[in-house]
């Protein structure tokens, strides 16, 4: 790629992003050198002009978008090219194409293509009557055809050239690039999706019953809905069709100068018009625009997972504290796994509270005696099955020894039969039994979410919304994109973390992370950043991208314990010389670290933002951004579903978020839904504005479903609950409200039917 075209990439992405060139194009050079993300967000703010790591990832993306499509562009004028037909014009067309889509359309009637009936007809030597027809409409056809029959060619008579002359102009007429683009703008500005069930399938298919009859303007259907009736459609019970605007077929007709005057050929020109519209263009551009919507749809649905990830992994953690995990089961026992402040595994157990054995006091002496043995004052439960009995159990412990000081928390199981079977779990817990492993990652998830969060497949965790239908590379690009910054902007502390985390870090690869382990192992905790250099295959460029997020607690230096990056240390230095201040004493001095300029530290290499970064972390070295850490108090008594009322006002945790509301634990085994019109007394456009997974809410139940296992919560705690109804009502799992609607008419009407409106929505999307 030369230079001019890196610069006009370069000047695009800062005029998308709205920015000034010369920040992309120090980070591309930056990205092109193996810099990463969080390093060139956290200590390259002088080159990028303080872009932040969003904006430097949709950059990252954008420029990978940009250079394919460059890629692309020089591969299509080369195949024209080489076919002796490119003429200054195309070229022209081709370098100003701003589109994949333009591109492709400016190549099409050069592509090369399976032999087609048009082709087979131009070899027959018909293109002149094609030109004929459609250049002078007062030939007659059948006439005119008759010179060009040869049995030789494979023209038998006038209606064969005919046919073959048409195809001829079909071929033209769905290949002509300025058409394409002016019918592909106006299907997607009013073209409307229509769906209906497919013949046998209404009682198979009933969860997508309020598609059975379905239409709706294709630019309009938000994510869920679009992924909804594309899954029908995969599971054979909808049809999904593209409705096109009447004035589509007659623009082919305008284009080509083709217009019924009574002539001889206006109407076989008309009807060439007719079958190139229904047999290719229309239907090549119902596909493109499907996958447009598709595309767009997953696009929304993996930036949904992405938050609600972001939000999980950045939850507030317990800290360095013991814990005691329970994973509950009933016949198999509650397994039981206490780790020490640092997470490592100190005991294991299995206790029997519930069905067959019922050994409820064994089980309270087992809780009690393992918290007492190693001061454990905190216990995670698992959610799962036999969560709440088990919960039960605990609150008995708390009553009966209030001397140990336990806190509980119900923690999210998600992922954790995932991690018990995996290959990591196996080399960290060679000699564990996969149960008791469960137990260990509920007891790790409460002391830290994101260390231990980051041994499972983002996939697995279970925030998202139709993450299986969703192309899964781009998928786990974007999952792993958020882990990794999440870990950075934490940090890692080198002496405790495990491999799977480390190789979250900036600059680490996985086999490195093994390394720097095994080292840890061999040789002990590193004194130093500085000892990270010893680790085999840590090059210079992996510890200038990694050093700067890695944490030496306790080391020699303490700004080992910072994320002041090691490069900067002269910076510090300087500090030190010019206020006669050791570091050791300038380190949590915030009164007088406030009382320094960064202007009178900055030098040729550190400006101003990096000496400011750094007056911050000497502050408060080695910050944690997340949250405080916080329990929700579930409501006693209530532990299933049949103990719902409508009215009752209860607390708990958000579990998950989707475009049409946000899901909440209140400890009866099944979420509850908070529809999006249900969040806030105020108009809420993106339920993320509001909440996020992991925060602590209040909701007042509106309406329970005890057979469809579905509760209706609203966050507006003087909304009214539903009235009941003799009859349950049908409600169908995949609904939609209409287009005219603002939102469900049940909903606008004071909460009546909430659980019907929201759980039509909601059930697409888990």
């Amino acid at each position: 790629m030369s230079l001019s075209q890196s610069a006009e990439i370069s000047s695009r992405i800062a005029r998308e992003l709205g920015v000034r060139d010369a920040q992309v194009a120090s980070t591309v050079q930056m990205l092109d050198e193996g810099a990463t993300v969080p390093f060139i967000a956290r200590y390259r703010k002088e080159a990028t002009g303080g872009l932040d790591d969003t904006q430097l990832r949709n950059l990252e993306e954008r420029l990978g978008y940009l250079r394919e499509m460059e890629a692309r562009r020089l591969a299509i004028v080369k195949s024209i090219e080489e076919q002796g037909k490119l003429t200054p014009e195309l070229a022209g067309l081709i370098a100003a194409a701003d589109t994949k889509a333009r591109l492709e359309d400016l190549y099409l009637p050069y592509k090369q293509k399976r032999r087609t009936k048009a082709q087979i007809a131009r070899e027959a030597g018909l293109e002149p009557l094609a030109d004929l027809l459609l250049g002078d409409p007062t030939q007659v056809p059948e006439q005119a055809a008759t010179a060009f029959v040869d049995a030789d060619k494979g023209v038998p008579d006038a209606k064969a050239a005919l046919d073959g002359a048409r195809q001829i102009l079909m071929e033209r007429f769905a290949e002509d690039a300025e058409l394409l683009g002016g019918l592909r703008a106006k299907l997607w500005d009013e073209g409307a999706l229509v769906s209906a069930v497919a013949d046998g399938k209404a009682e198979e298919g009933a969860k997508f019953s309020d598609y059975f009859d379905y239409r709706e303007a294709i630019k309009a259907i938000p994510s869920h809905r679009a992924l909804a009736l594309f899954r029908g459609r995969n599971e054979n019970v909808l049809t999904v069709k593209l409705e096109a605007p009447e004035d589509c077929e007659p623009r082919v007709a305008r284009r080509f100068g083709i217009h019924d005057a009574k002539r001889p050929a206006d109407a076989w020109l008309a009807e060439t018009v007719r079958w190139a519209w229904r047999i290719k263009i229309h239907l090549h551009l119902e596909l493109e625009l499907m996958g447009r919507l598709r595309e767009a749809a997953e696009e929304e649905a993996i930036r949904v997972f992405a938050r609600n990830l972001r939000a999980l992994l950045l939850s507030a953690p317990a800290g360095q504290r013991a814990c005691i995990g329970l994973d509950p089961g009933i016949r198999t026992g509650v397994k039981v796994a206490v780790t020490d402040a640092t997470g490592k595994v100190v005991e294991t157990a299995t206790i029997y509270p519930h069905q067959p054995r019922n050994d409820w006091q064994g089980s309270l002496a087992a809780i009690a005696h393992l918290a007492r043995k190693h001061s454990a004052r905190l216990i995670a439960i698992g959610n799962g099955t036999a969560s709440r009995e088990t919960d039960r159990l605990v609150v008995d412990v708390m009553k009966r020894h209030p001397e140990l000081g336990l806190e509980k928390l119900v923690v999210s199981e998600a992922g954790a039969s995932v991690y018990s079977a995996s290959e990591v779990a196996a080399l960290e817990f060679p000699d564990l039994d996969v149960s008791l492993r469960g137990a260990v990652s509920i007891a790790r998830r409460l002391q830290d979410p994101l260390a231990e969060l980051v041994k499972i497949d983002p996939k697995a965790i279970g925030v998202g919304q139709y993450q299986h239908d969703v192309d899964q590379t781009r998928l786990g690009r974007s999952l792993d994109a958020v882990v990794e910054d999440c870990v950075n902007a934490v940090g890692v502390e080198v002496n405790t973390a495990s491999a799977a985390l480390l190789a979250r870090v900036a600059g680490l690869s996985s086999t490195v992370a093994k390394n720097v382990v095994e080292f840890r192992d061999k040789n002990g905790p590193f004194a130093s950043r500085d000892a990270l250099k010893q680790v085999e295959r840590l090059g210079a460029k992996a510890f200038e991208q990694a050093a700067g997020f890695l944490r030496v607690v306790g080391g020699v230096n303490p700004l080992d314990a910072s994320a002041v990056h090691p490069e900067a240390y002269p910076v510090v230095e300087r500090i030190v010389k010019s206020t006669g201040k050791p570091v050791t004493s300038l380190v949590g001095d915030a009164t007088f670290i406030r009382s320094l300029h960064a202007g009178d530290y900055v030098d040729e290499r550190f400006g101003e933002p990096t000496v400011r970064d750094i007056l911050k972390e000497l502050e408060k070295p080695g910050r944690d951004p997340r949250p405080e850490f916080k329990t929700a108090t579930f409501k006693d008594g209530v532990e299933t579903l049949a103990d719902l009322e409508p009215g009752m006002v209860l607390e708990g945790v958000v579990t998950n978020v989707t475009n049409f509301g946000a899901f909440v634990d209140i400890g009866v085994h099944q979420d509850g839904l908070v529809h999006i019109s249900l969040l806030a007394n105020r108009f809420v456009k993106d339920p993320h504005e509001v909440v996020k997974p992991g925060d602590l809410v209040r909701v007042k139940v509106l309406e329970v479903d005890i057979k469809r296992k579905r509760i209706g919560l609203s966050m507006r705690l003087d909304e009214q609950p539903a009235p009941k109804r003799d009859e349950p009502r049908r409600e169908p799992e995949h609904g939609r409200p209409r287009p005219q609607q603002a939102m469900p008419k049940a909903v606008a009407d004071n909460g009546g039917g909430a659980l019907a409106a929201a759980f039509a929505k909601a059930r697409g999307g888990k």
